[in-house]
């Protein structure tokens, strides 16, 4: 750790040098990230312990120049953070929002014998004891405290049995840190020039970002290709059980049917399968009419034991997964609710890449298994499973119930909410089923010949499975992908006792028709597979990553389906052109291998870290070292990089031959092409996904002009009325005569003649209304608002009608009124508008409230209602207590009641929003200002220690 390594040498020596200090009135600071956890394991410590919470991080590299110590701002490295000509030292900052925790924690180092660093078992917890330890300087012995489960036995031995700090393993995720912001400084800046402002590059989020984009473009280029077949329904006689059952036509005079899996993307035979028959339209048709009334026999019956073993405990990248499958979690919210589990003592640690159990987590699934399903459904001998991890950080266990006896679902349901229970329920089932026994069954393959009226031999096929044992899957039952296809383990298809050559009739014959689909996008689940599968970032950072690529605009939610933006086309572009190698899957694989050899203490940071910026000997061929370095890469490619070219994303070309492409500009993405030397542009629709913009599609965008329609003439201005798509939806404006600028006006003439100008009117398309329909008398109508209605004739003052912002509504002087409808902007009278008046101003909740636009049945956490309702900001899912905007990809109508809780799980993760403090009002007078300043300082006293209290307890 170079320079930085004195203090963790320095706290080795503390703590070697320290006895156990178990004697009276020896007391101990315990730091752990969380305030739970600290609630959680105070009282398993007892007397003489401390435990208080970092809150997480305490310090990073600085956020932006405001962050910059003075005497750093005239250094040239100030900028990245990292002082990359000095062994690429770090300037690590205490953030603002933790000034006050470090010195409450340095008030209570004051006070004790020993400090404990207490944070998370992994590299991110080491290292966030390293900044604890550099940050607080402490002068007492120091020791670092590991568990993997927050309960009573674990905390005692974690206190009992602690270590030094591991200097390698804050060295490798320092590494990783100084890395990220490497890359990021460099590579971010980039992106603002060429492509748009704001945009991000990370090592892995934008390689995740790649994986996306990658697909859509498969997706994009993928040709359908179409084939028939035949289902039949095939009859074994009355005494068969069953007597039916499903077949399906293979073969033809002996050549085998084409199915999905024999075409390629381009929608041709794949060169592999030459040989197979596709059968059109017509010939299934006359083949299943030249079937019926025939005598079909079985021709063989293939029958096979059956055996599935457990699925092994859960790890960190799959539990994301199966919660994205089963119950439709995000990475994110999976792992927001086993972080709660972990702190509250429900489970262990939930970051790991191990699937492995301790001997008593084995022990006690065993017990639970027999107790619960019988001996006969436990295995005879404990399963351990092992796997080889790639770029796997040191092994803990995997995800299990916490303790040496697991508590049922049933024991702890009054302790948990309902997500909580439900990731619960999974995590303890998927750890008893692990110690079970192998399911058992049976398979069926059969093959039926008949021969029809036209004289073609066709075969048909039909299988089954039996599960005559069900071992492990009474207890658990993997989800499965529908999408790809994928059957449940537990699916059982029964076929009747059959022999070779027994007869058999079809009682119903159907030609059936199929086309292949494009490879599906990818969810959560499946990108997360993805990555764990090329070995990219840590499981541990999935979620993050998955976050953040939807943050930063790169992708978006089209139902559970991940879509790219036309933005990350164009940085992804721009990445594989002139940065291929950081966007490469196997460099960036490889460099997470380099980093767990810093981790293992058989690479120097400093070392790896100048190799990898400045050019030197590291890595394969072709890795950025070996190109040169980080540096010399982007300052080279910077001025290569052509910003239109990497901007335009060609599509296709159009009926006459002129190529369409999408370009990227500043205020988003737009169609264009060139048609008679004159470029020809159409607004792209923000929610239509890239491989759903079709040649059809783009000429009815380009068929809209971007001018706008014109309705015609407003009979009393002459000015033509236009009606146009904006940025915020579609609206109705004038076309006014330009203004006269005489020729020789310098540009702030120029500019005050066009600010002195009147101003087009504008009015926005009610939401009943559309562009293509619109008519001149209705955008006359639109324009004449705001309307008035009348005045008051008790005040005299003017009552108008107005469309604003968050509605229609009703404004005298400085008294607005909501209107339940558009419409009523146009007919409300002035007798309405009095008697609306006339009643109490209602707010928000007490508002007269719209029916909601749809139903959505009951949230599994509130159990509440749920319903979607139009908002000021656009449609919203609420449940009466939270309310969640609808993001870009969510349809109303489309909207499932599994997405509607995850936003509303989301939202209420983050809590209620914090109310704002009322402006100060100006004292009247020197005495009321005094008496004013010791009530203030008397409640803040007063509710700082109400705080204390509540803390205490």
């Amino acid at each position: 750790m170079s320079g930085e390594q004195d203090s963790v040498a320095g706290a080795r020596t503390k703590k070697n040098g320290a006895s156990a200090g178990n004697g009276a009135g020896h007391r101990r600071l315990v730091i752990v990230e969380s305030p739970t956890k600290a609630r959680k394991i105070a009282p398993y410590l007892g007397g003489g312990y401390v435990v208080e919470s970092s809150v997480g991080h305490i310090r990073d590299l600085p956020r932006g120049a405001a962050d910059v110590p003075a005497q750093y701002k005239g250094e040239a490295w100030a900028r990245l953070g990292v002082d990359v000509d000095n062994g690429f030292k770090a300037l690590y900052v205490v953030t603002p929002d933790k000034k006050s925790k470090v010195t409450e924690l340095k008030g209570l180092l004051k006070d004790v014998d020993e400090l404990y660093l207490a944070t998370d078992p992994d590299r991110e917890g080491e290292a966030i004891a390293w900044h604890l330890l550099e940050t607080l300087k402490p002068k007492v012995p120091v020791r670092r405290m590991v568990f993997h489960e927050v309960t009573e036995q674990a905390i005692r031995a974690a206190a009992d049995s602690t270590r030094e700090l591991d200097a390698d393993l804050v060295d490798a995720q320092e590494t990783r840190r100084i890395l990220d912001r490497l890359y990021g400084y460099e590579v971010s800046p980039v992106l603002w020039k060429k492509v748009m402002p704001k945009l991000s590059a990370g090592r892995v989020q934008s390689v995740a970002t790649r994986i996306v984009v990658e697909r859509e473009r498969e997706r994009m280029r993928f040709t359908s290709a179409s084939y028939w077949d035949i289902s039949a329904t095939m009859d074994a006689g009355e005494d068969a059980s069953p007597r039916n059952f499903p077949a399906r036509l293979v073969a033809v005079d002996g050549a085998r049917l084409a199915t999905g899996r024999d075409f390629g993307s381009d929608g041709q035979l794949k060169a592999s399968n030459t040989e197979v028959r596709v059968l059109a339209e017509a010939d299934a048709r006359r083949l299943a009419e030249a079937l019926k009334q025939r005598d079909f026999k079985v021709s063989s019956v293939e029958e096979k034991p059956y055996t599935r073993k457990p699925y092994a405990p859960f790890m960190t990248s799959t539990l994301q997964q199966e919660a994205g499958r089963k119950m439709r979690f995000t990475s994110e919210r999976t792992m927001r609710i086993a972080q709660k589990l972990y702190e509250n003592g429900y489970i262990t640690y939930m970051r790991t890449d191990s699937t492995t159990l301790s001997e008593s987590a084995i022990s006690a699934a065993r017990s639970q298994a027999t107790q619960l399903y019988g001996k006969e459904y436990v295995s005879p001998s404990p399963r351990q499973y092992t796997r080889k991890v790639k770029n796997a950080q040191e092994a803990h266990e995997a995800i299990r119930p916490s303790g040496e006896v697991f508590r049922t679902p049933g024991q702890v349901a009054g302790e948990l909410d309902t997500d909580e229970f439900r990731l619960y329920e999974m995590i303890w089932q998927r750890t008893i089923a692990s110690q079970m026994a192998d399911a058992k069954g049976t398979t069926m393959s059969v093959r039926i010949v008949g021969n029809a009226t036209s004289g073609e031999e066709c075969t048909f096929a039909a299988s089954g499975r039996t599960i005559t044992f069900a071992g492990f899957l009474k207890a658990y039952v993997e989800a499965v992908d529908t999408e790809t296809g994928g059957e449940a383990d537990d699916k059982q298809s029964r076929l009747p006792v059959l022999e070779k050559d027994q007869a058999l009739t079809a009682s119903d014959l159907n030609p059936d028709g199929h086309t292949t689909s494009p490879p599906a996008r990818y969810s959560e689940p499946s990108l997360v597979s993805k990555l764990e599968e090329l070995g990219i970032g840590r499981p541990s950072t999935y979620a993050s990553i998955i976050k953040t690529i939807q943050d930063r605009g790169y992708v978006w939610k089209k139902g559970s389906a991940l879509v790219p933006s036309w933005v990350a086309f164009a940085v992804i572009g721009l990445m594989e052109r002139h940065f291929e190698r950081l966007v490469d899957y196997d460099f960036t694989a490889g460099m997470e291998d380099e980093l767990d050899r810093i981790a293992a203490g058989d690479e120097q940071r400093a070392q790896w870290l100048s190799k990898f910026y400045f050019g030197g000997d590291m890595g394969v061929d072709g890795s950025i070292g070996r190109l040169g370095g980080l540096k010399k890469l982007v300052e080279g490619s910077v001025e290569d990089i052509d910003a239109r070219e990497i901007n335009s994303i060609p599509l296709f070309s159009d009926a006459d031959g002129h190529t369409v492409v999408v370009r990227v500009g500043r205020y988003g993405p737009y169609l264009e092409r060139e048609v008679n030397g004159e470029s020809q542009r159409a607004n792209l629709p923000e929610d239509l996904p890239p491989d759903e913009l079709s040649q059809e599609i783009a000429e009815k965008l380009f068929a809209t002009p971007q001018e706008g329609r014109t309705l015609g003439t407003d009979p009393v201005s002459g000015h033509d009325i236009v009606a146009k798509e904006g940025r915020f939806g579609p609206y109705v404006t004038e076309v006014l005569p330009e203004i006269e600028i005489p020729e020789d006006a310098t540009a702030a003439q120029k500019k005050a003649l066009k600010a002195k100008a009147p101003k087009p009117r504008t009015g926005s398309l009610f939401k009943s209304m559309d562009i293509e329909t619109i008519t001149l008398d209705d955008a006359l109508k639109l324009l004449s608002l705001p309307r008035v209605v009348g005045k008051d004739p008790e005040s005299g003052d003017e009552i108008t009608a107005q469309n604003g912002r968050y509605g229609p509504y009703l404004k005298k002087g400085t008294d607005s009124r909501s209107l339940s409808t558009e419409d009523q902007l146009f007919s409300i009278t002035l007798e309405e508008a009095l008697k609306i008046y006339s009643e109490p101003k209602q707010r928000g909740r007490s508002a007269t409230a719209k029916p909601p636009l749809k139903e959505l049945g009951e949230d599994p956490v509130s159990k509440k209602p749920m319903v979607v309702k139009d908002g000021r900001f656009g449609p919203y899912v609420t449940d009466g207590e939270y309310n969640a905007t609808l993001r870009k990809g969510d349809d109303i109508e489309s909207l499932t009641a599994e997405r509607a809780s995850e936003l509303l799980a989301e939202k209420r993760a983050k809590g209620p929003a914090p109310k704002r403090k009322a402006p100060a009002r100006k004292p009247a007078s020197t005495t009321a200002k005094t008496v004013k300043a010791g009530t203030t300082k008397k409640a803040t006293t007063a509710k700082r220690s109400s705080s204390t209290a509540t803390k205490a307890k």
